[in-house]
């Protein structure tokens, strides 16, 4: 019985960890994240491309973010030893200043792209659609 029960908790937390990846699977990650094939490619496929990999990055590391925070406040609420809760706190407090830094990063370079490239608040990678060919 006891077997059963695992075996059903383990099917359980694949589907809750798999239902929103399907769910938002045409969201915010491109379908390829090279946007051009083989010797077809241009310059402008560059900053694209840039823009496709960070985008992927960022999705990523906040997916694995949320793991860790879910991850920290289930050691702080079941553990009751001191040294236990500091991990937590410990846990949260990196991933937080993880989370700063990559979106701040994120935040450096996109004013950068946008400032050197176009100049105004749209998507900067767009800016090879306006250049003359």
């Amino acid at each position: 019985m006891a077997k059963v029960a695992q075996l059903a908790l383990g099917a359980y937390y694949a589907l809750v960890i798999t239902f929103p990846l399907l769910v938002f699977a045409q969201a915010g990650i491109p379908a390829r994240i090279v946007p051009c094939d083989g010797i077809d490619c241009e310059v402008c496929h560059l900053a694209t491309l840039a823009q496709n990999l960070l985008n992927a990055g960022i999705f990523i590391f906040i997916f694995i973010a949320a793991m860790l925070f879910a991850y920290a406040g289930f050691l702080y609420l079941t553990n009751e030893a001191i040294g236990e809760q500091q991990r937590a706190r410990s846990i949260f407090k990196n991933v937080a200043i993880g989370l700063v830094i990559l979106l701040s990063a994120w935040l450096i370079i996109d004013t950068l792209m946008k400032t050197v490239l176009k100049g105004d608040f749209g998507p900067w990678n767009d800016v090879c659609a306006v250049l003359p060919r």
